[in-house]
C-alpha cells in the first residue's frame, strides 16, 4: 500500500470499523460529490463533519461573509474571518483545508437562483440545506424532483432543530407537507437567538441520513419530518413516507420556482439589511474601490468589498450582488446601490 493510501486507511480506520460503513462503504465516501447550500450554522457543521468523515468532494455555496456573531455557532469560522469579512463559503474552504487536505472543495459564493441551480449543483449525487430562507428551499426542491436526485431538508432556530429526507419517487417532498410557505412572522436566529447544540444536532442528524445515501443503506434513512426542543425536551414527528398524489411538484412536476416565476430580486435578509442580487453582471473590485473611496470608508478583499458611509454598510460582491446593512426599507437600499454602483 503505498503511503498516501496508508494515511487515508488510517485517517478513516475508526468509521470504517463501524459495520454500517466498513470499508467499502468508506471507498463510497471517497468518491462521493456532496453539495452543501448555506454555509451558516448549519453548514458549517455540515461540512466540518462531511470533510471528515472523508466524503471526496465538497461544493459550498453561500452568498454571505462571515461576521464576529456567527463566531457563536459556526465551527468553520475564526476571529480573523470575521475581520477580514471572508464570503463564508471561502473561509469555509480554507478551514477543511487544514484538516482534511484530500478533500476537494469547490467554494461558490453567489447566491443559488433559477438561473444557476443547475451548473452549481451538477454532479452532486445528494444536496444538503443549510439556507435561512423557504424561497430556496423550494427552488431545491423543484430542482431534486426534475434531477431525481435526493435531498435533506434541516433548519435550526432557538433552541428548535428540524429535518427531512426528500427522496424523489419515494418519499413526500418538501411540498408535499408545506404546499405553501408558513404564513405569519417567521422566527430567525436574529429574532429569536439560537443555540449552538441545535446547529450542531440538525447537522449532525442530516449528515448521517446524507452518510447512509451515499454508502447504499437507503432503507435505514428516515422517512418522517423530525423535530425536536432541545430547551423543553419536546420531539414530535410527522410521517413523510409517501408522495402526496395531488401535490403540485412531485405529482404534477409543475415546477414554478425553479422558472423563477414570482421570485423577487430585492429581498429582506435579517440583521436590518437588504439584499440586492437582481444585477448579474461582474464588478471589477480594485476600480470599485478607487470609485469609493472619495466617498467612505472602504475596505477589499479579492473576493468582496466593503463600503461604509454614515449608517450604511454596503458589502458589494464580484458578481454585482451587494448586501446593504443599516436599513430594511428596500427603496433605500436600491437607491444607495445605485447611487454608488449604478443603476
Amino acid at each position: 500500500m503505498a503511503a498516501s493510501s496508508q494515511i487515508v486507511a488510517e485517517r478513516y480506520s475508526r468509521q470504517a470499523l463501524f459495520p454500517g460503513i466498513g470499508p467499502g462503504g468508506q471507498e463510497k465516501l471517497l468518491r462521493a460529490h456532496v453539495a452543501v447550500v448555506g454555509v451558516g450554522a448549519t453548514g458549517a457543521a455540515a461540512a466540518s463533519l462531511l470533510a471528515r468523515a472523508g466524503v471526496g468532494t465538497l461544493t459550498l455555496i453561500d452568498r454571505d461573509f462571515v461576521e464576529e456573531s456567527n463566531l457563536q455557532r459556526q465551527v468553520l469560522f475564526d476571529e480573523a474571518d470575521a475581520r477580514e469579512s471572508l464570503p463564508k463559503a471561502e473561509a469555509a474552504r480554507r478551514r477543511i483545508a487544514t484538516f482534511a487536505g484530500g478533500i476537494t472543495v469547490h467554494a461558490r459564493v453567489t447566491d443559488l437562483v433559477p438561473s444557476n441551480i443547475h451548473d452549481l449543483l451538477n454532479g452532486a449525487e445528494i444536496v444538503l440545506d443549510a439556507t435561512d430562507n423557504f424561497e430556496t428551499r423550494y427552488l431545491l426542491n423543484d430542482y431534486a424532483v426534475e434531477q431525481a436526485r435526493p435531498w435533506i431538508y434541516a433548519a435550526a432556530v432557538g433552541a428548535y432543530a428540524v429535518t427531512m429526507n426528500i427522496v424523489p419517487g419515494d418519499t413526500a417532498c418538501l411540498a408535499c407537507l408545506f404546499p405553501k410557505p408558513p404564513g405569519g412572522a417567521v422566527e430567525t436566529c436574529d429574532t429569536a437567538g439560537i443555540l449552538n447544540s441545535a446547529v450542531n444536532l440538525a447537522a449532525s442528524i442530516e449528515v448521517t441520513e446524507a452518510l447512509k445515501w451515499i454508502v447504499g443503506a437507503h432503507d435505514t434513512m428516515r422517512r418522517t419530518l423530525l423535530s425536536c426542543n432541545l430547551w423543553s425536551n419536546e420531539w414530535a414527528e410527522v410521517s413523510a413516507a409517501k408522495p402526496r398524489p395531488d401535490c403540485a411538484v412531485c405529482g404534477q412536476r409543475d415546477f414554478t420556482h425553479l422558472r423563477g416565476e414570482g421570485r423577487p430580486h430585492i429581498t429582506l435578509c435579517g440583521r436590518n439589511s437588504v439584499q440586492i442580487h437582481e444585477r448579474a453582471r461582474p464588478i471589477d473590485l480594485a476600480q470599485m474601490e478607487d470609485r469609493l473611496r472619495p466617498h467612505g470608508s472602504v475596505r477589499r478583499n479579492d473576493l468582496l468589498l466593503r463600503f461604509a458611509r454614515g449608517e450604511i454598510v454596503m458589502t458589494l460582491f464580484a458578481d454585482g450582488r451587494a448586501m446593504i446593512q443599516g436599513t430594511s426599507d428596500i427603496a433605500v437600499a436600491r437607491t444607495f446601490y445605485a447611487r454608488f454602483v449604478g443603476s
